[in-house]
């Protein structure tokens, strides 16, 4: 049974409902949380888009990656409280949208691999912060220390 018209724009709309009813009920920590679920879902559908040779998906969801990175990662950090780490973060976010469009240019798996890769691991680092606040914590700038124990990445530099 295919879905009519009108039943799709209704599942559509419901869709941004629930996205803005979660972003608007959403701790700052949780909105980070959903960009980089967001950035990780776009990079899969996107490596899904090369893999059946959809050019037009393809495009459309590395944009979307590189959108929430740029626009949502990067604009969220705070340089002047963050320091070093705010500013590593940003040349990681930097090196990922550049990755992304050199493999949305050369039609290339591997750089979408890797930034996938790179997103879940920083999700997962952010996961276990979000656990060692308590509920209703206000933000509190995170220091190297307190992020897990990882091994260092040169993320594309010699």
């Amino acid at each position: 049974m295919k879905m009519n018209v009108m039943s799709r724009d209704a599942l559509n709309t419901y869709s941004r409902v629930e996205i803005d009813v979660g972003v608007d009920s959403a701790s700052p920590h949780k909105l980070i949380s959903m960009l980089f679920n967001g950035a990780i879902l776009s990079v899969a559908s996107a490596k899904a888009a090369m893999q059946r040779n959809d050019v037009a998906s393809k495009g459309q969801a590395i944009s979307r990656a590189i959108s929430i990175i740029n626009e949502g990662l990067i604009i969220s950090l705070d340089e002047k409280t963050g320091g070093e780490l705010a500013q590593n973060l940003k040349a990681l976010y930097e090196y990922m949208s550049y990755r992304l469009l050199e493999a949305n240019m050369k039609n290339t798996i591997e750089p979408l691999d890797e930034v996938g890769r790179l997103l879940a691991e920083l999700n997962g680092a952010w996961d276990v912060i979000g656990k060692s606040q308590p509920t209703g914590a206000k933000a509190v700038p995170v220091t190297p220390e307190q992020i897990p124990n990882r091994a260092a990445i040169s993320y594309g530099k010699a």
